[in-house]
């Protein structure tokens, strides 16, 4: 823990992804001393999945937060490198701001907010609610119980969580960090709701190794928008994508190895969110 001011907080955050960020600067920010609970400070809103934010949909709710003084709109305007809205040939009804972010900035800027914002972070991790007489009391980690008045669960997709990489199943909630399992099983314990949701993370690619030559170059939006409304202009350089395509080749190498994909080969039961990779 780092120097913590009191004996007890007023709420404690589990979790250091996007949704427990905002949660904990929201509480801060009305006075309450404010713990986060995390695995990794190095970590906490680390773009895992893809390194932008945004899209389709995911946008607007970005959008959202920033209307109700949420933090993610400033940062991604502070760390990106490509804006485009989508879908601009079709109505504004589905426009869709995204943003491609530097992973670097975007953690400076994500560490900035913390250090200016008073919340506490405790690096453990969370293995049940204490509860006393039907309200919660505390927070048991790894660290020792941290007592508190509320507590709010952003744990995100690490509730008990399954990696798939190819044939293999590990348990774990992200490359390198484990899975919240303990604190999965006291959640359904004391009848708290759960749903499963899935993602799909796409493969790395070394820029050093790409013949960027033969790709067809697309460039930003020429006047980026901002995501927040409190931004006054872009600053950060911008960059292109490239677009390549698949071939024949590449389709039968699919075709011949689908049964292995854990979605099709019933490893992976769950509807929800389309699955992310491209392909």
């Amino acid at each position: 823990m780092s120097g913590k001011r009191s004996d007890e907080a007023g709420v404690i955050v589990v979790g250091g992804g996007h949704a427990g960020l905002e949660a904990a600067l929201a509480s801060a920010r009305l006075g309450v001393e404010t713990w986060m609970v995390t695995g990794d400070p190095e970590r906490i809103c680390t773009l895992a999945c893809n390194p932008s934010v945004g899209g389709s949909a995911k946008g607007q709710i970005v959008r959202e937060i920033d209307a109700l003084g949420g933090e993610m709109g400033l940062v991604i305007d502070a760390a990106g490198i490509q804006f485009r809205m989508l879908n601009r040939s079709k109505g504004p009804a589905v426009w869709g701001p995204r943003v491609q972010a530097d992973r670097k900035l975007y953690r400076a800027a994500i560490g900035e907010l913390l250090r200016a914002s008073g919340v506490e972070i405790v690096v453990a991790e969370a293995l049940r609610l204490v509860t006393r007489d039907g309200r919660v009391a505390g927070i048991e980690t790894s660290a020792g119980t941290l007592p508190c008045r509320a507590a709010v669960i952003a744990t995100g997709t690490f509730l008990d969580a399954r990696m798939f990489v190819g044939e293999e199943t590990i348990a774990g909630g992200r490359g390198g960090e484990q899975a919240a399992i303990a604190l999965a099983g006291q959640v359904r314990d004391i009848g708290l709701g759960q749903g499963r949701l899935k993602t799909g993370t796409p493969p790395r690619l070394d820029g050093r190794t790409i013949d960027w030559s033969g790709l067809e170059r697309q460039p930003g939006d020429e006047e980026p928008e901002p995501f927040s409304a409190m931004t006054d202009q872009i600053t950060q350089t911008q960059v292109d994508c490239h677009i390549t395509r698949t071939t024949a080749a590449g389709h039968a190498l699919l075709m011949d190895n689908l049964a292995s994909a854990p979605i099709y080969s019933g490893a992976i039961s769950g509807r929800g969110p389309r699955y992310c990779p491209s392909i």
